[in-house]
């Protein structure tokens, strides 16, 4: 092979190289222009990998076909690792004559007379080494080949780092235009933290399923967003989505809305009426709060799940329902089975699927773009100019513990953009109900919530309305736990 002049060589590889931006086409290129310039018999580039101990893979190679690439490394060893060690190239005329390799083996066997080795390296790091050979012409390899690789390998090496920076980019650039079709899928769950996206992740994978799905999360964690992203993607999508509160209506209720009920069946019954799940035949039917519904309820349910049955009040016949089952709770439903409180077959019919919705406070990294979503809704609906959020009041937010979660985020800002004075919102405008005692550092965090709602109910004179209304959480939720803390109806103290 004619050997390429040094000069032109270095200048194609800077000119070619600088417009390849494939790793792997970089690598060949690299290797072929290599032994072409000069004229080694065969070659290999070798990479180091990521790990502690030091480890190389060969990632490109030439002429080397009788022999496979576990090989290449042996053969060439204690070569490569005095390169590696050192930081310096290897040049050696006849290797059989050189004391540097008079015991290794693999060059003696092998019968390697010419050898050349150059380091890739980039400010001190070493990132790999180029090695070529010949078996014949005893000092083939010479000081001007040696000159010209040490140039090339600078080139090479920032052609690769180059090339390895674009495919991170590229790698990048997928996930994150993967996050804007995601967020573009499901417009109303807001967020592009770690959590959130698990979340569009679990939503993509059972949406096309027939799967019921179990939805847990504190109130306000956004628990029917969820579950209507999920009737969205689904193939049910046409059909209709119906959400029912299982807290908010009585057993008899809760039981004529989802069953329906015959005419006569109880006073007021005037005539016959089909319940919810007949109303979702072909759709999907979302019970929240689950973990209310009664124990003779949660048998009904069962049957429902199992046979796909319903049966109306006072009704003696069954009718076949197809309706796909989201359910959600914001209490462990398993601790409620332990307790007793919920059946246990049940909640295995529901949790074929769970998705567990983290607390604001577990993904504070998606409070600046809440706060910022919610700032152009509530501009627009009030009709106001508020550009952004100062500083301070955003460290404020970030800084609370959010006990009612995305809905009081949402209620905060509402109040901001109504009270702010001036183009940007300021601590002042924020009127979240925190207090010194309850934010110090020995508290635990259910003994910070209770004195934020404590203080907040005390704020309203023990309003539990309008007490909830500022919490951003249902009046039901703030129910359960002062029963929960053991708080009378009329006792509002600290």
């Amino acid at each position: 092979m004619k050997n390429k002049n040094p000069f032109e060589a270095l200048l194609e590889i800077s000119a070619e190289l600088n417009s390849i931006r494939a790793l792997d086409e970089v690598l060949e290129r690299v290797m072929d222009i290599a032994i072409e310039t000069v004229a080694a018999e065969r070659g290999f580039i070798v990479l180091k990998n990521n790990d502690t101990n030091g480890s190389v893979d060969v990632v490109c190679a030439r002429k080397f076909q009788e022999e496979n690439l576990s090989e290449l490394i042996s053969m060439s060893t204690s070569v490569i690792k005095r390169v590696l060690s050192d930081g310096q190239p290897i040049l050696t005329y006849d290797a059989s004559e050189d004391a540097r390799f008079k015991n290794a083996e693999s060059v003696q066997l092998h019968k390697i007379h010419s050898i050349i080795c150059v380091p890739l390296k980039d400010d001190g790091e070493m990132l790999g080494a180029i090695y070529m050979d010949n078996r014949s012409n005893v000092g083939r390899f010479n000081e001007d080949n040696l000159d010209f690789l040490r140039a090339f390998s600078r080139l090479s090496t920032v052609a690769i780092i180059n090339a390895r920076v674009f495919e991170q980019l590229k790698t990048q650039n997928t996930v994150l235009q993967s996050r804007l079709a995601q967020q573009r899928r499901y417009p109303h769950i807001i967020g592009n933290s770690k959590e959130i996206v698990q979340i569009f992740d679990l939503i993509d994978k059972v949406a096309a399923t027939e799967a019921t799905v179990l939805i847990e999360g504190e109130s306000g964690t956004g628990k029917e967003l969820v579950a209507q992203a999920i009737h969205d993607q689904s193939n049910r999508r046409d059909q209709v989505f119906i959400p029912i509160y299982c807290g908010s209506l009585s057993e008899n209720l809760l039981e004529s809305e989802l069953f329906g009920h015959k005419k006569g069946a109880f006073t007021g019954a005037s005539d016959n009426k089909e319940g919810l799940f007949e109303e979702a035949n072909g759709g999907t039917f979302f019970l929240d709060e689950i973990a209310d519904i009664s124990k003779n309820m949660q048998t009904k349910l069962l049957r429902v799940l199992q046979e796909g049955e319903v049966k109306r009040v006072g009704e003696s016949r069954l009718f076949k329902v197809d309706v796909r089952i989201l359910a959600a709770s914001n209490k462990d439903l398993w601790e409620q089975v332990q307790k007793g409180a919920f059946r246990e077959d049940l909640y295995y019919r529901l949790n074929v699927i769970k998705i567990k919705l983290p607390p604001l406070r577990e993904r504070r990294g998606d409070i600046p773009i809440l706060a910022n979503f919610f700032l152009k809704i509530y501009c627009d609906k009030n009709k106001k100019y508020v550009k952004n959020l100062s500083n301070q009041a955003l460290d404020r937010l970030l800084n609370y513990n959010w006990p009612g979660n995305v809905r009081e985020l949402e209620n905060t800002m509402e109040r901001a953009v109504i009270l702010a004075r001036g183009t940007q919102i300021e601590p002042e405008d924020l009127q979240m109900h925190e207090n010194k005692m309850a934010l110090e550092g020995s508290l635990n965090l259910k003994e910070v919530e209770r004195r934020i709602v404590m203080k907040t109910l005390e704020e309203f004179n023990g309003n539990r309305t309008h007490a909830a209304k500022a919490l951003g959480v249902s009046r039901r939720w703030l129910q359960y736990q002062l029963k929960a803390w053991g708080i009378a109806d009329a006792d509002t103290r600290l």
